[in-house]
């Protein structure tokens, strides 16, 4: 079992005749992700990588039938408009990959996906991938590094940071250690799918024994994950890692999202407070594989 996508999931890529939606659907395609149908206004009736390119979401969902997923390569003035577009032709998931889309548009975006029963992954978001079943975005770059890198297995993966999420599965992968899903969140400030939605999605995924987190300064997403914890609503091992220990007040570390802005959202307080609930959390990147795979021994895994 995966979260979020698997083999089945039918999805539509706005923004397919771009250079980024060419290149990335060739990509999901690559690795066996169901892309169904593209949108470009415009557009209508063209391929792409043999994919029939609509000039609307509702077109296409009135020619293919219900789709589950939209992966959206627009430039980021042309997010929000996209997003909701989706929303309202019943699509429940959105991966935004864009990067700089203004906050007012993610709230707005937000809302509607509250009003129409979905949900969105992202912004500035690499997607995610479930070992062997699909990928969405651009995580692993090309479909033969993908098969290679991500492997199944017992171990959800959360990160904020894009590149740390693909390094994290392939330090896992080298010893031996699968994964269920990988799931980047996105660098911004405000996020669809933060760390402790994720967390609740592993938890009754009945394939994923552990979860390993990769966090950052800033904001709250990995106290709420400890708030889980503590209230009994995520029981599965956690392992988790805060980058930007050596970030000072006003330091902004990567992403938009991991800054520290008094004493909220530093490095001590996010690790004290999943310290407090039992998560484990180590010190160094490097330990995270053998750490992982100590938990999994001890679970007999």
């Amino acid at each position: 079992m995966a979260i979020l996508i698997d083999e089945t999931k039918k999805v539509l890529v706005q923004g397919i005749t771009g250079r980024e939606g060419m290149a990335r659907t060739r990509l999901m395609m690559g690795y066996g992700t169901n892309v169904v149908a593209g949108c470009t206004p415009g557009r209508g009736g063209a391929e792409v990588e043999g994919v029939p390119v609509f000039d609307c979401v509702e077109e296409a969902v009135e020619k293919i039938g219900q789709i589950d997923i939209s992966v959206i390569f627009v430039p980021a003035p042309l997010v929000k408009g996209a997003t909701i577009e989706a929303f309202d032709a019943g699509v429940k998931l959105a991966v935004i990959v864009p990067d700089r889309v203004p906050v007012y548009d993610v709230m707005e975006i937000a809302h509607r996906a509250k009003q129409t029963g979905a949900a969105f992954t992202g912004p500035n978001t690499l997607g995610l991938l479930s070992p062997g079943k699909g990928v969405l975005g651009m995580m692993g770059g090309r479909a033969e590094t993908a098969k290679k890198w991500f492997k199944p297995g017992p171990v959800g993966i959360t990160s904020r940071s894009g590149g740390m999420t693909s390094s994290l599965a392939y330090y896992l992968n080298q010893e031996g250690i699968g994964q269920t899903t990988i799931v980047h969140v996105g660098g911004d400030s405000i996020v669809g799918l933060p760390h402790p939605e994720v967390v609740k999605l592993f938890e009754k995924d009945p394939e994923t024994k552990l979860v390993v987190m990769f966090g950052e300064i800033g904001g709250s997403q990995e106290e709420q994950v400890a708030d889980l914890i503590e209230k009994g609503e995520f029981t599965k091992p956690l392992v988790a890692f805060i980058g930007g220990k050596a970030a000072k007040e006003g330091t902004r570390f990567s992403h938009a999202g991991a800054i520290v802005e008094g004493n909220r959202g530093t490095h001590a307080g996010k690790v004290k407070r999943l310290l407090e609930v039992g998560a484990t959390v180590v010190d160094k990147f490097d330990d995270i594989p053998k750490t992982v795979k100590a938990k999994l021994a001890e679970m007999g895994l």
